[in-house]
């Protein structure tokens, strides 16, 4: 289990000695290098890789390049000593990345009729066979056979979403299509045990309810048709998270950990969207639709138009509506009762994320709902005095209880 220690205090009160706060503070340390150098080397790879096809143009100087690449890697892994053998595993990545990304562009460009099956099946064999590859003992350039995994799969991803929009396909089946990509993206990321990559999960599985984002103008937009049902989504998710964190090996546990953590993420930006907005529950799924027609007159748009509206009207009769002011209420009880819990549980990425949507939650409601409500802050400000205290109270009886189920050498550690 990873936990925050202050371990001059632990030194100072005696639970540690000053060699093994030293020791710990020093795996703590390499630990965050480790991240650093890996984040700042898989991003100059992916840079690089998209620079050179992009530069190059034509697919024989891509083609050549990326077998160049290839070659250098693969001799400075072979014949290099470990000093240089990072510079091995960029060299064959950007090759291996130019000759895949580029063969893709060039049969979605060139071949789009064969585009979509070539790509769906070689990029399956790629993965399939750099996983054997990375899970056998036949090769030591771990970190290249995984990246070449999932480049293989990004590639298969590809080449169904490039059939699925030539067949112009809708509905249930991009569902399934998003579901499969969250399989298998979690899948990748264990396999590779790089929790970045389970942490990629998440933008799928969230879109199988179109929950998505978008950008334009200088504008980063978050949108959520459906934020109740993804919120449900969500918590689907974090509850099996949770339960696998808790009963399965640390290896899995950890990223169960962190897809828990991005589900939060989400369900709260659901929860704000409901909070501005309400949500109409199931509309985008069960109600009326409109498709904007390029052919159609600008009279015909008009009709159809006021057609999906009145359609839109009589459905929302009889709907489910869960007001803005309701969503805001129950967003805000929720992430005090998860904020308590995370910290009596030190669940410290949950009690990060709760702590940080708590400010934007109060800060959003303050511009848009109660800015010229004042009230509304004396009963919420009189509201928290009370519940702080009620916690701090239930705090302590959660310790009492669970010092009476301690071995009684425990608990006389404790009392002494």
């Amino acid at each position: 289990m990873q936990a925050v220690a202050d371990t001059t205090r632990l030194v100072q009160d005696g639970i540690i000695t000053g060699e093994q706060a030293a020791t710990i503070e020093a795996r703590a340390r390499q630990t965050m290098v480790s991240l650093a150098i890996n984040a700042v080397l898989c991003l100059g790879i992916i840079a690089a890789t998209g620079g050179f096809i992009a530069w190059l143009g034509t697919p024989a100087s891509v083609a050549m390049t990326g077998l160049l690449f290839l070659g250098m890697g693969a001799l400075i892994l072979a014949y290099g000593s470990e000093l240089f053998r990072m510079f091995g595993n960029a060299s064959a990545l950007i090759g291996a990345g130019m000759l895949i990304g580029g063969g893709s562009l060039e049969l979605m460009e060139k071949y789009e009729d064969i585009a979509g099956g070539v790509m769906t099946a070689v990029g399956f064999a790629i993965a399939s066979v750099a996983a054997w590859l990375l899970k056998s003992d036949r090769v030591s350039a771990r970190f290249v056979s995984g990246s070449v995994m999932l480049m293989g799969l990004a590639m298969h991803l590809v080449g169904i979403a490039f059939l699925l929009k030539q067949a112009e396909t809708t509905g249930a089946l991009i569902t399934v299509f998003f579901l499969y990509t969250t399989a298998f993206v979690v899948a990748a990321g264990w396999l590779t045990d790089v929790r970045l990559v389970t942490a990629l999960a998440i933008a799928p599985f969230a879109q199988a309810l179109d929950t998505s984002t978008s950008y334009f103008d200088a504008a980063y937009v978050f949108y959520s048709p459906e934020s109740t049902l993804s919120i449900i989504q969500m918590a689907a998710l974090i509850a099996g998270c949770l339960w696998i964190a808790a009963n399965r090996p640390e290896r899995m546990a950890r990223h169960a950990r962190v897809l828990f953590v991005m589900a939060f993420v989400v369900a709260n930006l659901c929860a704000l969207v409901g909070s501005l907005f309400g949500d109409w529950v199931g509309e985008t799924i069960w109600g009326p639709g409109y498709t904007w027609d390029p052919t159609a007159s600008h009279e015909e748009g008009q009709l159809a138009w006021k057609e999906f509206l009145e359609a839109q009207d009589t459905w929302r009769e009889t709907a489910f509506f869960l007001s803005s002011d309701l969503y805001a209420v129950l967003w805000a009880v929720t992430l005090v009762a998860l904020i308590f819990w995370a910290a009596h549980k030190s669940q410290r990425g949950l009690f990060n994320a709760s702590v940080t949507f708590a400010g934007i939650h109060a800060y959003t409601q303050f511009f848009e709902s109660y800015h010229e409500e004042p009230l509304a802050y004396v009963i919420g400000g009189i509201t928290a005095i009370p519940l702080a205290w009620g916690i701090w109270r239930l705090d302590h009886w959660i310790v009492a209880r669970r010092d009476l189920t301690l071995p009684e050498d425990h608990q006389r550690e404790r009392s002494a």
